[in-house]
């Protein structure tokens, strides 16, 4: 009993205790732990940010798609430029950066 009496009684309360031990199980020890929360929240960001790039390049792309449908000078400018296609008379000299 000499032991007992030298602690603060609000470390003898047993809801703070319970309440001590469930906020330490919940933080660390459950399988959403705090460190599992951060890494899903960075996980998150890097998805929603690479969404936000991939809806860019789709406008990009449907804009594009139109800009051929509409214009015909835009075929020939897709085929030289992508594939490399050129008239008769033409030479084609590529260059590297």
């Amino acid at each position: 009993m000499k032991l007992l009496s030298h602690i603060p009684a609000i470390l003898k309360n047993k809801f703070l205790l319970a309440t001590a031990g469930f906020a330490v199980w919940m933080l660390f020890f459950d399988r959403n732990d705090l460190l599992t929360q951060f890494d899903r929240f960075k996980k998150l960001k890097e998805l929603e940010e690479s969404n936000a790039y991939y809806t860019l390049k789709i406008t990009e792309a449907k804009a594009e798609l139109e800009k051929r449908e509409t214009d015909p000078a835009a075929f020939e400018r897709v085929g030289r430029e992508k594939y490399y296609m050129k008239r008769k008379d033409e030479d084609v000299f590529l260059f590297e950066e």
